[in-house]
């Protein structure tokens, strides 16, 4: 399966000048909801992704989104694996487990996303999980942006990935892009204005 083939046919990989949820550039950037809005393709990859984590033996109880971008890759991948599906949410900018969901004490709950960057935010809904009292037995994404090592790839993760390494993160492809700090952007000294395609601050 070509998953670069896949987001770049469903209008998901885009080429241009972009501002990162870290505030830094990017001449590519990745909108997973874009190929997450048909359904059957969102199967697809949600398939390809359990089938990765069945093989790896991991054993996994539940599978839990932070919202907004994971809900959906989370949702389908819960499907695949045959368990349930839940997620955490942000309120006064703290993630929260809401709406009456639940986590017993040792629940093997798996983390996911539909893009991992640094891993920040699946970190945030990990340790929520825990503090509750089940178990993180992984992470997933549909795609990892590169920093973080994702499973059955042999290579290290870079300084800003935040998962820890003792976990792994399940993921069907690698992007890596250029990013740039702002006051060295390329193509800001070219003129061109960057905007800010995700789903923070639009």
């Amino acid at each position: 399966m070509n998953i670069e083939a896949i987001y770049k046919e469903s209008g998901a990989l885009l080429s241009g000048h972009f501002i990162l949820s870290s505030g830094k550039h990017s001449p590519n950037y990745l909108q997973s909801a874009k190929v997450l809005e048909d359904p059957k393709r969102a199967e697809l990859l949600a398939d390809a992704l359990a089938k990765i984590i069945k093989e790896a033996g991991i054993e996994v109880e539940t599978v839990c989104a932070p919202a907004l971008g994971g809900v959906i890759a989370g949702y389908e991948l819960a499907r695949a694996l045959g368990v349930r599906s839940i997620f955490v949410e942000r309120k006064g900018g703290a993630m929260e487990l809401r709406r009456g969901f639940e986590v017993a004490k040792g629940e093997k709950v798996l983390i996911c996303e539909d893009i991992i960057t640094t891993g920040g935010s699946a970190l945030e809904a990990a340790t929520i999980i825990e503090s509750l009292g089940a178990e993180v037995v992984a992470f997933a994404a549909l795609a990892n942006r590169g920093f973080c090592s994702r499973y059955g790839i042999d290579k290290e993760p870079k300084l800003e990935c935040k998962l820890p390494t003792t976990k792994p993160l399940f993921a069907l492809e690698d992007f890596e892009f250029e990013i740039y700090d702002p006051s060295d952007c390329p193509l800001c000294k070219e003129g061109s204005e960057a905007v800010k395609p995700g789903s923070r601050g639009n």
